[in-house]
């Protein structure tokens, strides 16, 4: 009875397995771009919605992957900020939380993520200042801190962080150097903070060179 070798044949399938992952992730990060960069140039907020729509589907169908949610709700956040009736701006903002925790279950204790959450609430604050500044700049604070520790180089919590901290200053009439000096860790990371993972979070530089104007 003639012996077959199996070894060649695992190894062959072994080897079309690994090409079809490929193919699929291949496809995964430039369909992800796609929609990326549709955020971030978008001149419309159907622009932004329908690059929310697609991103929110993708993340139900790739359930290991956190990027498709996160930025689900950077798009959401982006929708709140145009956004001028405190109601509509309240459901962005619920859904944006949302999408930002769905990425915590997937990549949980993650500095990008948790500087995501306090944008979230940073941006409550603006629906009515005068009723949710206390709670939802705590929140913030917490956040951009937490993130600051999980990774102190991300230029994004930094940043974040700076904000919160020179609105506090502002608000009390006290000094704004500890978030000046916050910035300019954030600036300095901006220029060297680089990733593996293609489609990290590269948003945040240009609001934080525009904040850079406070500082001198």
């Amino acid at each position: 009875m003639k012996t077959i070798n199996i070894i060649p044949f695992m190894l062959a399938v072994i080897a079309v397995l690994a090409s079809m992952i490929a193919r699929a992730n291949d496809k995964y990060v430039t369909t992800m771009q796609k929609h990326i960069d549709q955020v971030y140039s978008a001149k419309s907020a159907d622009e932004i919605q329908s690059a929310v729509n697609a991103m929110e589907r993708i993340g139900e169908a790739e359930k290991n992957k956190w990027e498709p949610f996160y930025y689900a709700a950077f798009g959401q956040i982006m929708l709140a900020t145009r956004e001028q009736d405190a109601v509509k701006k309240d459901a962005y903002l619920d859904q944006a939380l949302k999408n930002t925790l769905k990425a915590a279950v997937v990549k949980p204790n993650d500095s990008e993520i948790t500087a995501l959450e306090g944008f979230v609430h940073m941006i409550r604050v603006t629906v009515d200042p005068a009723s949710r500044g206390q709670q939802y700049s705590g929140l913030a604070f917490q956040s951009f801190s937490k993130a600051v520790a999980i990774d102190p180089n991300n230029p994004r919590a930094l940043f974040m962080l700076a904000q919160m901290q020179y609105g506090t200053a502002q608000f009390f009439g006290s000094s704004t150097a500890e978030a000046c000096s916050t910035l300019n860790k954030a600036l300095e990371k901006f220029d060297v903070y680089s990733s593996d993972n293609s489609l990290a979070p590269k948003w945040g530089k240009s609001m934080a060179e525009s904040m850079r104007t406070n500082c001198r």
